[in-house]
């Protein structure tokens, strides 16, 4: 049984997925020892490692944050300037309960004012090939949206100030030797000592060797990066000058190909304007990546033509897109929702007790991909280096 197959069986007989609690803040009693001349180093500054730099600190942690880039959000990233609500062009949907904000803040003194919204199956619909129904079919119903926010201004309100002046920026991490009891984390130009390392960059970083272990982590951490198949990503925004289309959109695809889906990405948001989401990852993605800006609208369009006969065309007024294959540093979208549990297991394994992973794919293997895992995922490796 894959993920996807899983995930389905327990929305069926109404289970809901196990929701683990967070770190209390006084987890830290007894075991790791703080430095601060030797922090724990975190590399990547997207969803994991700003949680992993955050719970630390709650813990009274010294760390350090190296991000390639030079922006903090990874695939949370997002865009302010297209419309007059925050456009996410990277995560989007909530899919657990909103309590799961509350979870990552783990401060029950901090009031958390995000406002989301949950697909209504009584009055919202989809098409699917063409056909009108119910948006239960397309497992859609148990989603939620922010309202003019997104996952990165949510990190960015209430956990990315506890940490900001710990991120190091454009600090492309080429060297980790773990071979002697201080840890030399090494960029171009600097090496930092490390009491542990969490490693939170994306698997198609690590897929492609730009990153020396030494020594060389497991023959079976390394088998299971290798073997797994990150998803191709890409989305869309455009703009349209009347609202013609349902709720969401979807197509049947085959499967382990990847998934498809156009949504209205203006619901909920209180505004006006028209916008038509594209999420494509996957193989499915390969229509929109593999051809250029100008040939990618007039496809999107004429697809949206058919359905809607040439309504698209004749209501279009601009687009936005983002291709995560050409992301710097990210190369990608998200491993696969039909990789083997025990695959996905292995990549969240320690390494010689120091080197922990955290991200959507570094789990236990139960669920992957989305921020809510990436979050555990972080919780997980912080209270092991607690207890290390």
């Amino acid at each position: 049984m894959n993920r996807r197959e899983f995930i389905k069986v327990c929305r069926a007989l109404g289970l809901v997925l196990p929701v683990q609690p967070f770190l209390s803040a006084c987890t830290n009693k007894q075991g790791f020892k703080n430095d601060s001349t030797n922090p724990v180093v975190i590399i990547g500054a997207g969803a994991a490692g700003l949680i992993s730099a955050y719970l630390l600190k709650q813990q009274g942690i010294s760390v350090k944050i190296l991000e390639a880039s030079s922006s903090y959000g990874g695939r949370m990233k997002r865009t302010s300037d297209f419309v007059d609500f925050p456009i996410p062009l990277g995560a989007e949907w909530i899919h657990v309960k909103p309590s799961i904000l509350r979870k990552i803040v783990n401060d029950d003194s901090v009031d958390i004012d995000v406002k989301v919204k949950m697909y209504d199956p009584d009055s919202d619909f989809a098409l699917y090939e063409g056909e009108k129904i119910s948006i239960e079919h397309l497992e859609m119903n148990q989603e939620s949206k922010f309202i003019h926010s997104t996952w990165f201004d949510f990190f960015e309100q209430y956990i990315v100030p506890s940490v900001q002046k710990h991120i190091i920026y454009d600090a492309v991490v080429e060297k980790i030797d773990y071979l002697s009891e201080d840890i030399k984390v090494e960029t171009f130009d600097t090496i930092y000592l490390a009491s542990r390392v969490i490693l939170t960059v994306p698997v198609k970083v690590l897929q492609q060797n730009s990153l020396t272990f030494i020594p060389e982590l497991p023959k079976s951490k390394v088998d299971a990066i290798n073997s797994v198949e990150v998803w191709s990503g890409f989305k869309a925004f455009i703009e349209f000058s009347d609202k013609f289309y349902p709720v969401l959109i979807g197509f049947n695809t085959k499967a382990g190909d990847g998934e498809k889906l156009y949504y209205d990405a203006a619901y909920g948001q209180n505004t006006t304007r028209c916008v038509l989401g594209l999420f494509a990852v996957g193989n499915e993605s390969q229509s929109y990546i593999g051809i250029n800006s100008e040939e990618r609208i007039e496809y999107i369009l004429h697809e949206l033509d058919k359905l809607f006969e040439g309504k698209a065309s004749a209501h279009y007024i601009k687009h936005i897109f983002q291709n995560w294959d050409t992301e710097p540093h990210i190369y990608g979208a998200y491993i696969s929702d039909h990789e083997d549990w025990r695959t996905v297991k292995k990549l969240g394994e320690t390494v010689d007790g120091r080197l922990f992973f955290a991200g959507d794919a570094y789990t236990d293997g139960e669920d992957w991909s989305a921020v809510h895992n990436a979050a555990f995922s972080a919780k997980r490796a912080v209270q092991a280096i607690l207890e290390s």
